[in-house]
């Protein structure tokens, strides 16, 4: 077995040391330059197309599929055929690692060669990547000898054929099923003698299809035939020789593709003027947790090198193993003359890869190094670019594997099968890698090597229990066709940017959850009634004065900063509407009126109070679910006596509303009940339990509803609704009915359960009796009588809550953040009693080619208009809907990237569902407005991290400030936006206010100073001038003659 380094830092450090004294001379070490790949950035998902590409491949594309003689051949003792080394292996009891069938039928494909034709008619591919026999072509595995002529027949049709039907044979001489007798005459390929009888075998295989076959393909992926057939033995042969092994092994195979290149490339080319390559192998691997310093970059170069470039550098790159591959193995690694190393060097006339779960297997098992293993094809393929100087590269074996069970319905194959294939066209059109084909493993299903038939990769299905062996299209095969036909991914016309307004009285908003109470005031001035004196023993400090006792009042609105410091938060980001919650057990610990938090709701109050003194408008929840144990956010008592499962919650609720509406309605324009019940549901445990929950979460929902209209609608005149978690529910699987029955089935059960007992639907007459969707109570039935229950377990409605329920929304209020994959959950009596599957009956999944953030939600903004035309195709256009949460966390610290794409494309779908499918959209809530701890969710930091802006708000406020998308890119002429128009000289004195109060009062100090100088000279002025006067008047007194002067004349 392929083993570990033991000290890959060590190894690095040895490398770094050989490099130097290389003198990092690229003729002597020739490294390629491969590592590029990793110290350049990622390509970005959220960046246009870089995702998933939609666009055509370049005109010309070999679009194909392939399989291999053993695997689907059959008829394996049949029409002189002699024993591979898989036959020997599969007969016998070398390796228990080896599921217990064999391949002697297979698929039968010898026999039905022309139903393989037919398929790759149906799927519209223009090749057929295939490999001949060698021990059918010739038994004892002598090439000099004569050969079987029913083989060479054989061979011959299928060739004609397809170049009749204009389909291009892609030709491999040796897919593993070397002749048994060359393995126990020789040792197989550990022997250097089949070099020879390898070359022979190819001149023959020239000689006699080559007219035909313009590409040629010596062996397939040469490093699973050395690592596993002759190093672990879990491939046949079957020898467990380790790195002394399937070294020697891997020797030989590069000398005996480069003798038969060279056969080919002297003997036949100039007539043939075909093209000659070798099938090579690889994984993939990032760094780990993604920190490409030096010495990771330098392990995931190793690592690559270990199984692609010990095969692909002696023939693509300088002649000889990799640098590290000698490093490692050090005198076990054969070594190649200087004459071998340019015999071997450039014997390929393009590279073909294959790029399958076989080596990704090995990769996470043998040469990971320590790093990230992922199937990201585009990487490696602009690895290869960069490593062995942009060669024409085919991609001869693409695809993945499902597990036989599966059956026809390969729904996750498809996503697989359409992930590697726009990463090879992201390859070509981003990278710039010469690809020329693609051919989709494997065409029928077959033998998997050491996994029998327990698993499947054809696209066309076999029953092999039937003896026609009958080809039938997977899902995954019209997947294919698609895309054949299509030469790509055809544009979607609905992603194209549209221009255009929300209207003035539209919701900008922001979401939050349970607003935090923060019950003593930060600011002591009012309610501290000690007297202090300061620095009164010089050490600066406040001291209070004994004894001494003040008066103080009670603490105010603008006492509590934490209330301005958060709104001032929120209006920064220029939104007009705040949605937050309650907390229901902190206002009544013990579920009733018998003990009232009046501080909470004094608190609650005043952030009230704030929010309409700043013109802004608040969205109350009553009821904010936590989702946690013990209590789900209830009052203790409640939960305790069994919470939504117990009637007596709905009517504590209906309590605790009138509670809420009396002290805090005067401030508030929009109540909504409870926050997403159809989540809180999912945390019980039963059917019944769900069921009935929900059941009374409606009703308690109706009953605070009611109340309010009843009492408050007259006066508060608010709007009342419940918000439901609304995400899209996309079919998983185009191609079958049964996964579009199973995604409206998701929505009934999402949505639908909870509004259309309180709205029934457009398609109902307006009296119609509301109730839960029919054909949700027809699907719960039909299910209790599979599993054999005695019913259903969904709650009726009498007619009085009917009638209570009925018409209970003001507003339909829709918290949405991604769309999922849904397919029909499989139904059996065995798995039924394993695990209690969902209510609805549906399985989740997930696209690999959508964009998602680092805790898993894809981005599919066309999701949100699709579930806006869903809502209001179901109840129509009366009732406006309001988005009241959407958001995407982003562990971005401030440059958040992901929410900035977010907001701008989720918006316009907004857009798109407002302007083209008239939907009534009256706002957006943006989720939310600070993170707690770690950057998620916030569009500010959280209080540890300074409450820092992200980039996002900005984003935010220029479409609230356009109102949109428009044409002109002006802002919008409406009240809101000259009310909330940002005062960048307010700004600069509430950043400044302590440098202002200061320079304030050295300009008072200066002023007094000033004043107190004109008054003191004043003063002075006045007594010297009184003095004067009452010197004269003495000496008029006492006669003495006073000087009068003449007047001067001009």
């Amino acid at each position: 077995m392929l083993n570990h380094p033991s000290a890959p830092t060590l190894q690095y450090l040895l490398l770094s040391l050989l490099l130097l004294a290389c003198g990092w001379n690229k003729a002597a070490c020739s490294l390629g330059d491969g590592r590029r790949i990793w110290q350049q950035p990622k390509p970005d998902p959220i960046t246009k197309d870089q995702s998933f590409l939609h666009d055509t491949f370049p005109s010309g594309f070999l679009w194909g599929s392939g399989t291999s003689a053993f695997q689907t051949e059959g008829a394996w003792d049949q029409e002189g055929k002699g024993p591979s080394i898989w036959d020997h292996f599969t007969h016998s009891t070398v390796s228990n690692k080896l599921a217990t069938e064999t391949a002697d039928m297979a698929s039968d494909s010898y026999t039905h060669w022309d139903k393989d034709v037919e398929a790759l008619e149906y799927l519209g591919v223009r090749s057929y990547y295939f490999s001949l026999s060698w021990p059918r072509l010739f038994p004892d595995g002598n090439a000099k000898g004569r050969p079987n002529a029913a083989a060479v027949e054989h061979y011959s049709r299928l060739v004609e054929r397809l170049l009749e039907k204009r389909i291009e044979p892609i030709v491999t001489l040796h897919h593993w099923d070397l002749p048994q007798v060359l393995q126990e005459r020789y040792g197989g390929w550990k022997n250097d003698i089949l070099v020879g009888l390898f070359e022979e075998y190819a001149a023959f295989c020239f000689n006699t299809f080559g007219s035909r076959v313009r590409y040629w393909l010596t062996m397939h992926n040469p490093y699973l035939v050395a690592v596993q057939g002759y190093g672990t033995g879990v491939h046949a042969p079957g020898e467990t020789g380790g790195p002394a092994g399937f070294l020697i092994v891997a020797h030989n195979l590069i000398r005996a593709h480069a003798k038969a290149w060279h056969t080919y490339n002297t003997h036949f080319r100039p007539a043939q003027k075909g093209k000659v390559s070798i099938v090579l192998g690889s994984h993939w691997v990032e760094p780990q947790r993604g920190q490409a310093t030096a010495a990771n970059v330098e392990l995931c170069q190793q690592s690559i090198e270990a199984a692609l470039g010990w095969f692909a550098n002696p023939i693509f790159g300088d002649g000889d193993y990799p640098l590290s591959l000698k490093m490692k193995h050090g005198a076990l690694l054969p070594k190649f003359s200087p004459e071998e190393k340019l015999w071997v060097q450039k014997t390929a006339d393009f590279f073909a890869l294959s790029f399958g779960p076989n080596n990704l297997r090995l990769g996470r098992g043998l040469v990971q190094y320590g790093q990230t293993v992922t199937p990201d094809l585009r990487r490696v393929l602009g690895w290869i670019k960069l490593e062995y100087g942009d060669p024409k590269v085919l991609v001869t074996e693409g695809g993945w594997f499902s597990e036989a069970s599966v059956g026809k319905e390969d729904t996750v194959t498809i996503y697989l099968m359409k992930r590697f294939i726009n990463q090879v066209l992201q390859a070509i059109k981003f990278d710039g890698v010469q690809v020329f084909g693609y051919s989709a493993w494997s065409l029928v299903d077959g033998f998997e090597w050491n996994y029998g038939f327990a698993v499947r990769r054809g696209l066309f299905y076999i029953d092999f229990s039937q003896p026609n062996r009958t080809r039938t299209p997977k899902t995954s095969a019209q997947y294919y066709r698609r895309v054949v036909t299509d030469n790509g991914f055809r544009s979607d016309e609905t992603s194209r940017e549209i221009k255009g307004r929300f209207p003035c009285e539209f919701h900008w908003g922001i979401a939050d959850s349970t607003l935090q109470v923060h019950f003593y005031p930060f600011s002591p001035q009012f309610t501290d009634n000690r007297l202090y004196s300061w620095n009164l023993t010089g050490d600066g400090l406040l001291r209070p004065v004994p004894g001494v006792k003040m008066q103080t009042r009670r603490a105010q609105c603008t006492d509590y900063l934490a209330i301005r410091g958060h709104l001032r938060l929120f209006a920064s980001t220029g939104a007009s509407h705040y949605r937050f919650a309650l907390n229901w057990s902190m206002i009544l610990p013990q579920g009733d009126l018998s003990n009232v938090n009046t501080e909470a709701l004094r608190y609650y109050r005043c952030v009230l109070y704030e929010l309409k003194k700043l013109d802004l408008e608040a969205v109350v929840i009553l009821y904010y679910p936590t989702h946690r144990a013990p209590n789900l956010g209830l009052p203790g008592p409640l939960q305790a006596s069994g919470g939504w499962l117990n009637y007596s919650t709905v009517e504590a609720f209906q309590e605790y509303a009138a509670l809420c509406y009396q002290q805090l309605g005067p401030w508030v324009p929009y109540w909504i009940t409870v926050n997403e019940p159809n989540r809180l549901i999912d945390l019980y445990s039963t059917w019944k339990e769900k069921h009935q929950a929900a059941h009374n979460l409606l009703l308690a929902h109706a009953k605070a509803f009611r109340l309010y209209e009843k009492e408050h609608s007259g006066q508060q005149r608010a709007l009342v609704s419940l918000a439901l978690h609304a995400d899209w529910a996309k079919p998983a699987n185009p191609f079958l009915d049964s996964h579009t029955a199973a995604a409206q089935r998701f929505l009934l059960f999402e949505l639908g359960r909870f509004l259309d007992p309180l709205l029934g639907t457009r398609y109902e007459e307006k009296h119609s009796k509301v109730d839960y969707p029919e054909e949700m109570k027809a699907y719960l039935e039909e299910r209790a009588r599979v599993m054999g229950l005695p019913g259903s377990p969904l709650p009726s409605f009498t007619e009085t809550e009917r009638e209570e329920l009925r018409g209970t929304l003001g507003f339909i209020a829709l918290n949405h953040f991604t769309t999922r994959l849904v397919s029909p959950y499989l139904h059996t009596q065995g798995n039924f009693q394993q695990k209690q599957p969902p209510d609805h009956g549906c399985v989740i999944l997930s696209d690999p080619t959508w964009p998602s953030s680092s805790l898993g939600q894809a981005l599919v903004p066309e999701g949100l208009r699709k579930i806006l035309n869903w809502v209001s195709q179901r109840y129509g256009r009366a009732l406006p809907i309001i988005v009241t949460a959407s958001g995407v966390d982003d562990q971005a610290p401030v440059e958040d990237k992901l929410r900035q794409h977010f907001l701008r494309s989720y918006l316009q779908e907004a857009l798109k569902a407002r302007q083209l499918d008239r939907v009534n959209l009256q706002g957006f809530y943006v989720w939310k407005l600070q993170d707690r701890h770690a950057p998620q969710f916030g569009l500010f930091t959280s209080t540890h991290h300074q409450a820092k802006a992200k980039a996002s708000i900005a984003v935010y406020r220029e479409i609230i400030t356009h109102g949109g998308f428009p044409e002109d890119n002006a802002a919008q002429a409406c009240r809101f936006s000259a009310l909330h128009e940002p005062c960048s000289v307010c700004a600069w004195m509430f950043k400044n206010k302590a440098m202002l109060v200061f320079a304030g009062c050295l300009l008072i100090t200066a002023v007094m100073l000033a004043a107190l100088v004109i008054f003191v000279g004043i003063t002075r002025r006045n007594q010297t001038r009184g003095r004067g006067r009452g010197v004269n008047r003495r000496r008029r007194r006492e006669g003495v003659p006073v000087c009068s002067c003449p007047p001067i004349k001009c």
